[in-house]
């Protein structure tokens, strides 16, 4: 059952930036690409799973398809554009996503980073920013340290100059999996949470309204308590008045907002578990990025981006993302994650 505990109530006019420029506006977005390995073997890393004499039998043929399928979903974002800023997670190396830009995207101004993780299976996060509107001035890692000093993906900070001369601080996500149970594994996403929480009140130590994004797969939802109560990220809600409703906003500059919360409330979701769906890919921001003058959310523009090219028509499965593989079965897909994607006005 989904639990009602706060919602804020955004009211913000749609038809002031009904004919606002595509310069004006940027486009962020996260997908989990479900496994992007090369074909070769990392001894430093568990990837005996995606090899070609595995029982994936994962080739270079298939990496090659999944190129044209993941290049495929994010040109379509944007109105075709491709999302301005794209974190991502379960990517193997950087050079994958460097590969991917150069075959794909190569007329974009586009730039991906991807730190060398310390997850045991070479599964990273990442980013693809586009440099015509973003100047990266730091790439921060944090690492979550979890029981019996095991490390998992890292946590990636990188803040930006937008084109407007505002700074933006962006963070990437891939929080623990519920491998062995919700309940049994919730401390871990909680250390996560504590992790990230701990970057955020730096940045507010030095920046009195700091515009932060926060984005991921968290394998929990947004009202499961890692989110909630540790990392602290508020439900929001907009409607469609004419209006800016601020009332019910304190003057706290370290609040966090959901913007994933609406979809979820309505049962909407990312990733389908046993025909329950669940939201596990979300971005959050804070509160300037609702309020602020300079670069503002555009209510109403955060969704869960599903094409139907990448949806499954038919069968057990069907609505759910068409994934690269079915266990071991090689299906020929894209992720079995959808994308989330919002829209942000710099004036």
């Amino acid at each position: 059952m989904k639990k009602f505990l706060f919602i804020l109530l955004i009211t913000l006019s749609t038809n002031h930036y009904a004919q606002i420029s595509e310069d004006k506006v940027l486009s962020v977005a996260f997908w989990n690409l479900e496994n992007l390995f090369d074909t070769i073997d990392d001894p430093n890393k568990n990837d005996n799973e995606f090899l070609p004499e595995s029982r994936k039998q994962w080739n270079q043929e298939r990496l090659e398809r999944k190129f044209y399928n993941l290049s495929r979903v994010i040109r379509s974002m944007n109105k075709g554009n491709a999302p301005d800023i794209l974190g991502i997670c379960e990517v193997e190396h950087k050079y994958l996503l460097d590969s991917l830009l150069a075959k794909y995207f190569s007329d974009k101004n586009f730039v991906a980073e991807s730190p060398e993780a310390p997850d045991e299976r070479g599964i990273q996060t990442g980013i693809i920013y586009n440099k015509t509107k973003l100047k990266l001035l730091e790439l921060s890692t944090d690492t979550v340290k979890l029981d019996q000093n095991i490390s998992t993906r890292l946590i990636i900070g990188a803040k930006f100059l937008l084109n407007t001369a505002e700074t933006l601080f962006v963070f990437i996500n891939h929080w623990p999996s519920r491998r062995g149970g919700e309940i049994e594994s919730e401390a871990r996403r909680i250390k996560a949470a504590e992790t990230l929480r701990k970057r955020i009140d730096s940045i507010l130590k030095y920046i009195d309204h700091p515009k932060i994004i926060i984005m991921g797969d968290f394998n929990d939802e947004p009202s499961n308590n890692s989110i909630l109560n540790h990392l602290k990220a508020k439900p929001v809600i907009c409607d469609s008045s004419e209006m800016l409703n601020a009332v019910r906003i304190n003057q706290d500059s370290s609040e966090l907002f959901n913007l994933a919360y609406d979809s979820y409330n309505k049962g909407d979701g990312t990733y389908k578990y046993q025909d329950d769906w669940n939201m596990l890919d979300q971005i959050i921001i804070s509160k300037e990025l609702l309020i602020g003058a300079k670069v503002r959310y555009l209510c109403n523009s955060f969704q869960i981006f599903k094409p139907e090219f990448m949806i499954t028509k038919s069968g057990k499965f069907q609505g759910s993302p068409f994934p690269t593989y079915g266990g071991n079965r090689y299906l020929g897909g894209y992720s079995d994650h959808f994308p989330v994607i919002a829209n942000f006005i710099m004036e």
